[in-house]
């Protein structure tokens, strides 16, 4: 059996996410260090005042017992950390934040994995670059669809492939809600279940307006065919109270309404959010509750589909840890 390499990792973002993320590591540090040759450790956790350095094989100290936060740069050289996570919240208030933080990294080669989203629409060029000028990666699975792999198709998979089209329901908020309103749910009272079942946040309006739908092809679009997520521009259409008549006209012809995103290579920097029904045999069609699904259009390969995928703190977690094995693991055989 080959000795574990270690890697040390520097936790930005202590909410649900960034805790399930430490929760994982510490649970499944010894089986990932046997299946995949590298043994991942939490050494500081930073939030937004405070920060922790907790030590091997150590739990979180309480809050109470948190430090004040040093500056990035000087705990990520007290770590010798070789990864930066980041679990910040994508609201727009933090976007500078995640981006200073993500170039700081990048610049003394500490590789980035990241579930926030704002600083990769905004910033995406200036991180790309900041990362090949410093033989650093950075990896987004987490913002593309939490434990959903499109983002891994889209940067690797489908290399020479020919892809030409994304059509996705990245968002499972809004395909329960559909749903539940050709059930005969009014709006209010299927965004009432959504919220019930924890799959809706507090404020659904990103979902409902498309504007999450769209960022998740926008960055799978630059995963895909390199454009830069900033200029492109997005037309959606919104779930509002007319969408229940929709859904059930959809229901008594066998079809399902969906808020369809999509982009194509021919129309360069362009995503759309629709609302369309979806038939039969449709990938889009067969989802169920709060799934996911991404339809790769590949005229010669066919289309490749990725389907599935949870939604969920945990979810978002999980992409976490693999991405951060991916960029951290011996590679050699197989692997």
């Amino acid at each position: 059996m080959r000795a574990a390499s270690q890697a040390d990792v520097v936790l930005s973002g202590y909410g649900p996410v960034g805790r399930a993320f430490a929760g994982c590591l510490a649970r499944q540090a010894d089986a990932l260090a046997r299946r995949y040759g590298v043994r991942l450790a939490v050494r500081a956790i930073r939030a937004s005042s405070a920060q922790c350095l907790p030590g091997e094989g150590e739990p979180v100290p309480p809050r109470s017992a948190w430090r004040p936060l040093a500056p990035l740069a000087q705990t990520l050289d007290r770590t010798a950390a070789r990864v930066l996570v980041q679990a910040i919240p994508s609201a727009p208030e933090l976007r500078q934040l995640a981006a200073e933080e993500a170039v700081i990294a990048l610049s003394r080669g500490v590789h980035v994995v990241t579930a926030t989203k704002s600083h990769l629409l905004s910033h995406w060029r200036e991180l790309d670059e900041t990362a090949r000028a410093h033989g650093s990666m950075i990896r987004i699975s987490g913002a593309t669809g939490a434990a959903l792999p499109a983002g891994d198709l889209g940067r690797t998979a489908l290399r020479g492939m020919g892809c030409e089209s994304i059509r996705a329901c990245p968002n499972g908020t809004v395909t329960f809600v559909l749903d539940r309103l050709a059930e005969g749910d009014s709006l209010p009272a299927a965004i009432r279940e959504a919220q019930r079942r924890g799959i809706a946040e507090a404020d659904p309006s990103s979902d409902l307006s498309g504007a999450d739908a769209a960022t998740k092809v926008r960055l799978l679009a630059a995963l895909t065919w390199g454009w830069d997520p900033a200029s492109v521009e997005v037309r959606a259409q919104a779930v509002g109270a007319d969408a229940a008549g929709a859904a059930l006209g959809a229901r008594s012809r066998g079809r399902r309404l969906r808020a369809v995103a999509s982009a194509h290579a021919d129309r360069p920097l362009l995503v759309h959010v629709r609302l369309e029904e979806a038939e039969p045999g449709d990938p889009l069609h067969a989802l169920a509750g709060p799934e996911k699904a991404v339809v790769f259009g590949c005229p010669d390969a066919g289309d490749v589909i990725v389907s599935g995928g949870r939604s969920s703190p945990l979810g978002a977690a999980l992409a976490l840890v693999k991405d951060t094995i991916e960029v951290t693991a011996p590679r050699s055989g197989f692997f």
